[in-house]
Order: C-alpha cells, then structure tokens, then sequence
C-alpha cells in the first residue's frame, strides 16, 4: 500500500525516497560521498520503503528544497564544509577527505611543502642560503626532507645539514619570514606553472577509452579543433608506441606480462609490434603464442582494446620503477610516465 503522507515516512525512510526518486544519473555523486556503513543504512530504508505515492514524493522534494533555502546566504570555505561534514561522518572520514579536497595547498605552508615534489623543491632551495634550508628541513616531515637532501648538490646538502646540528630554537618572527617568504616566491610561483596543459589532461582520459569511443571524440574534435586533435593525438601513449622499445625493454615487459593476454592484444596490432614481441621471445615461445592466437579465432574488438590496455599500463608500471624507457608517440623526446 502506498503511504499516503509526508509524516508517515521517518528521516531514513526519506532520504531512502529521496535517493530513489534521484535515481542513477542524479543520485551517483551522493552515493560516491557515503562510507560503506552510510551504504548499508540507506540501502536497508530503500529495500524495506514499500510503496511511496507520487504525491508524497512531490511533498518530499518541496520539504527538501525548502529546507536548502531557508538558510539564506551561504559561504561555502573549507572550513564550513569541515564542520557541516563533521555532524554527519566519522571524524576519520572527514578528515581524510578534507586532505583531499584541499590537496597541495595542506593547512599550513610545511603541509603545502610536504606535497611539493622533492625534485621540485630541491631545484627552488639550492639557490637559497643554507640556513634558511635547515629551518625549512626541520619543519617538513623527515621522510620528505630526507627525499629533497638526497636530490640537493652534495656540499650544499652537507652544509644544510650542519647548520640544522647547530640550529637554536627558531624564533616565531623568523619562521614567520620564511614561511611569508616561501609563499610568495615559491608556491604562487608554483601554482601558475604546475598546472598541466588541458590537452595533456584529455590525452591522459583518452588513452583509457575503448578504440571505438577514442576514434569517436577525436574525429568530432578534429572537426572544431583540428590543431587541438593532432596535439592530444601526439600526446597520446598506445599499445603501437611499444615498438619504440629497445630489445632490453621488450624483454622486461614480457616478464611482467600474462602471455595470454598479450595474445589477445596482438590480434588487433600491426605486423611489426606482432614482429617486434616474436623477435624477443625464444622460438619456441614465439611459435606456441602464434598457435594460441590462431586458435583464438575472431575475437571482440573490445576484449582486445582491453589487453592492449593493461599491457600499456604494465609498461607505465615499469617505465615509474625505471627498469624501461618509453618514448612519447612523436618519437622525439623520452617520456617516463
């Protein structure tokens, strides 16, 4: 029986409506912010909600939009959004997604630093004076300083490090200074050139597309924008780029690799990645593969898309961990992912 008013349904019973009337596409982005136990309390309203009338819906949504704007203005800053998800999570919760939603920028400056690459920050404080490093190694976490020592030149790292043996208890104005000081000429500057280029961020998306869907968007890109096609294009790492690996690297790779689905990914190659994979493997090898293959038959052009993906990711794996080189689709300049 349909329940015939508002007050018949309890706080679960209306957000198990709510949610359900949201359905899928509206509802996905609220789903992601539950924990598992918030999951399991809604989805238990929704499985025993029965029957709600469309009158009753209609009441809901109206309480519920009421209910946003009898607020009146709002602010939204990070550290409303703090309190407002505190009375509804646990703490840890909370506190783990705050981290990362603020992300680089962290709560204070040593917490920005702490998430600044060590490469990065070593390149910005060798060209500072060896004591105004020593404060700003003793404020970051040891593992992260330890990180940026080990990339600074050998005798400014050393004297670094002397003068943190000898360092008295830094004096608030001073740590203000070169917290002041850090902001202005480090992290503004680092805000406006770390932000990766949009066709590198599309390329990255698109190397995660099925081979239909990919051809689909840089087709109709091409018609906008060629220029901005044949960049994301370039930018793009696929399962042929491979064959630009040396002898070597081909070699690491097949032993990271599960043979059958590197079957799978050669149906849908070209002959000379299909040559480059058979020329690196014994004979004996090569020919049971080539068997494997042919006894495979027609197979989905998404199951392979799907092989010749984890491949490329196994690859990018190994390229992290410095035992291969990739180069980018361009053949120009080496790019290790």
């Amino acid at each position: 029986m349909a329940l015939a008013r508002l007050s018949d349904l309890s706080a679960s019973d209306k957000a198990a409506a709510l949610m359900m009337a949201l359905g899928e596409d509206y509802g996905r982005l609220i789903w992601n912010l539950l924990d598992d136990e918030e999951v399991k309390e809604l989805s238990l309203a929704m499985s025993s909600l029965g029957t709600v009338s469309s009158e009753v819906i209609e009441e809901l949504f109206l309480e519920f939009a009421n209910g946003v704007s009898s607020v009146g203005s709002m602010t939204g800053n990070f550290d409303n959004t703090e309190r407002l998800l505190q009375k509804m999570l646990p703490g840890d919760r909370v506190a783990q997604i705050m981290e990362e939603i603020r992300g680089p920028a962290g709560r204070t400056m040593w917490d920005k630093l702490g998430n600044v690459n060590e490469v990065v920050l070593a390149t910005y404080l060798k060209n500072e004076y060896p004591q105004t490093v020593a404060v700003v190694m003793s404020k970051i976490k040891p593992e992260h300083a330890a990180s940026v020592l080990s990339v600074l030149p050998d005798d400014f790292a050393m004297e670094v490090v002397m003068r943190m043996l000898r360092m008295e208890p830094v004096q608030k104005e001073i740590l203000d200074r070169v917290e002041q000081t850090l902001r202005i000429e480090f992290m503004n500057n680092l805000a406006r050139t770390s932000r990766k280029d949009s066709h590198e961020t599309i390329a990255e998306i698109f190397n995660y597309l099925d081979r239909s869907s990919e051809t689909r968007f840089l087709t109709t890109l091409e018609d906008r924008n060629r220029e901005s096609a044949e960049r994301i294009r370039a930018l793009m790492f696929t399962f042929e780029d491979l064959q630009k690996l040396d002898a070597t690297g081909v070699q690491t790779l097949l032993r990271g690799i599960d043979k059958d689905r590197l079957g799978l990914a050669l149906k849908g190659s070209s002959d000379k990645i299909r040559d480059m994979f058979f020329s690196n493997m014994s004979e004996r090898a090569a020919k049971i593969l080539k068997e494997d293959m042919e006894a495979m038959g027609p197979v989905r052009l998404k199951d392979v898309d799907e092989a010749q993906m984890e491949i490329v990711n196994v690859a990018k794996d190994l390229a992290d961990a410095g035992e291969i080189v990739l180069a980018d689709s361009k053949g120009e300049d080496e790019l290790v992912y």
